[in-house]
């Protein structure tokens, strides 16, 4: 499979020193005082210094998303950890006002009206919206924001329970409440909950600090609120907050009572008379666990088999990140929780980081990552690095749809039938399963940014937007302080505040997708891969109508999905 793979390497620079080394903000100010200083005198010179400005971002990107990566990796490396939050408090904080002039000289420069509109109108609108939501007073607090956010992984990495001797990840011990012996998994369920609950209140602490700087972030912004304000941030122009809660009534009436059917026959199938929380992963059938791989050497060559098979372009995305080592996907102590496919804009080719631990879970993760690895690979060649940068509603369905699009080649992880019925069943499910979780996280976020309030109101508010988007047939009694923290498990609440919707919407659009590709087979595909392309050169509508789908989430097309997915399940069963 290596053989035949061209292995990129990165371009030549035309605008930053080669063997650039940042250690100091010296060595990259004077970059921006060239781009600042610059005199242009033609459109065709505003192109080259837009494409140096595209060059310069790049290069500190992926300087910095190296920091991170690393330091997520191994969060008892002290020297890892400094070398991240050295980029976060002494190079971001003095990038943050250059970008500002550089957008100011950029929509004030006389050529700006030469510029092809079609070719940059997403771009220059980004960087109105920018230039006009821009506080100097802020740079120090999202400086101390994103030091603080990173306390999150610091604690969650530090979160082991002991199991017949060993310490073990909640990633591992996860894995055991698939166990078929109740009793196992209610002990298991007990440890890991005792555990979190050892961090309840150092995580309701560590929110309230970031929500007060938030707020206040937004106040300097001239926002009412910080709800408001990341929707200006995020460039939400396609939709508003109005638009997210018609989403959360049509998951409520579509979608929940769907899983609530789902969770009823699994209890009666069971046999229980309470079903606990400790029963939503196991087998109702009595089978053992899903295990689709061992190790990360397994999971990361039959993720390559499986995508060549589906396409493959798509196979050889993964087999370059393989032989460039940008793939780090097997659990252990110290290793930051959670999955993440992190965009290398220079090189091109993307890091795929996760937690696995052989479950089916982490099959899915893969091929989600995946997904992002595609689009990633797919857009490298945009010129400007602004391009590349996907709203999360198009990233999010480039990895959603890879979900459902791979499903057909699963069988090199399962030669097992049943199993194989198995994963399938797990996933279609899921997918439906996914949007009430959705659901409830945005609408607690838009109540939190929007009302002033203590820890436990909070979770009192949680109780409430869960018995409207939960899990209806789960007997909480005996757990519930497990019940309303279980929020303080979802990391973008932490750490990347508002950006959650987007799986919702992007579901949505997955599973369009995946009815597509089973009407037009190949042409869906390429109707993909053209959308992906697009980077972001065009609206979201514009992207989603590229791929042959819709942008819509009301419950008219709630309904529509769900019916389709309900018949792919009927085939199955």
């Amino acid at each position: 499979m290596i053989k035949n793979i061209s292995i990129p390497t990165k371009p030549k620079r035309k605008f930053v020193a080669q063997n650039l080394i940042i250690d100091s903000w010296n060595k990259i100010k004077p970059f921006f005082e060239d781009l600042l200083k610059r005199k242009i005198k033609s459109v065709s010179e505003l192109e080259q210094w837009m494409l140096n400005r595209s060059e310069l971002e790049a290069v500190l990107e992926e300087d910095m998303a190296w920091r991170y990566i690393k330091m997520n990796i191994d969060t008892t490396d002290k020297v890892l950890a400094e070398r991240f939050h050295f980029w976060i408090k002494e190079i971001s904080p003095k990038i943050s006002p250059y970008s500002h002039k550089l957008n100011i000289k950029l929509i004030n420069s006389k050529f700006l009206k030469d510029l092809n509109k079609k070719k940059y109108h997403i771009y220059l609108r980004n960087v109105k919206k920018q230039i006009e939501i821009y506080r100097e007073e802020n740079i120090p607090l999202f400086t101390e924001m994103k030091a603080k956010q990173q306390e999150y992984g610091k604690i969650s990495a530090k979160m082991t329970i002991k199991v017949d001797g060993n310490d073990i990840t909640m990633q591992q011990a996860a894995l055991l409440l698939k166990d078929n012996n109740r009793k196992k998994r209610e002990q298991i369920f007990k440890k890991i909950e005792k555990r979190r609950l050892k961090d309840e209140k150092n995580l309701d602490d560590l929110y309230d600090e970031l929500i007060v700087l938030r707020n206040k972030i937004a106040k300097n912004a001239n926002f009412d609120n910080y709800r408001d304000y990341m929707f200006a941030a995020m460039g939400r122009f396609d939709y508003t907050p109005e638009d997210c809660f018609n989403f959360h009534k049509a998951i409520e009436k579509e979608i929940v009572p769907i899983i609530n059917c789902f969770e009823q026959k699994r209890k009666e199938k069971l046999g229980y008379k309470e079903y606990k929380i400790w029963d939503t992963s196991v087998d109702v059938d009595g089978f053992n666990p899903l295990k689709p791989f061992k190790g990360g050497k397994e999971l990361t060559d039959l993720s390559i088999e499986c995508f060549n098979r589906l396409r493959p372009f798509f196979g050889d995305c993964l087999s370059i990140m393989k032989k460039m080592k940008h793939l780090d996907l097997e659990s252990k102590n110290g290793k930051a929780p959670g999955g993440f496919m992190y965009p290398l804009y220079e090189i091109g080719v993307p890091f795929i980081y996760m937690n696995a631990v052989g479950s089916q879970r982490d099959l899915v993760t893969m091929v989600h990552e995946g997904g992002h690895a595609v689009h990633s690979f797919l857009s490298r060649d945009l010129p400007l690095t602004e391009f590349k940068s996907t709203p999360s509603e198009v990233a999010e369905l480039a990895s959603m749809a890879m979900e459902l699009l791979s499903m057909d080649h699963w069988n090199v992880f399962y030669s097992n039938l049943n199993e194989l019925k198995r994963a399938k069943l797990e996933q279609l499910e899921k997918a439906l399963g996914t949007l009430p979780w959705v659901a409830a996280i945005d609408r607690f976020q838009h109540w939190i940014y929007t009302t002033p309030h203590t820890a436990e109101e909070r979770k009192q508010k949680w109780l409430e937007i869960d018995s409207e988007l939960g899990n209806k047939i789960i007997n909480w009694k005996g757990q519930e302080s497990s019940h309303k923290t279980m929020w303080q498990k979802q990391l973008h609440l932490y750490e990347v505040p508002f950006y959650y919707i987007e799986y919702g919407m992007a579901q949505l659009g997955a599973i369009a997708m995946w009815r597509s590709y089973k009407k037009l087979g190949e042409k869906a595909l390429d109707n993909y891969m053209n959308a992906l392309k697009l980077g972001y050169t065009k609206s979201i509508d514009d992207i989603y109508k590229t791929a042959g789908i819709k942008f819509d989430f009301s419950i008219e097309y709630v309904k529509e999905l769900a019916n389709f997915i309900k018949k792919e399940l009927k085939k199955l069963n």
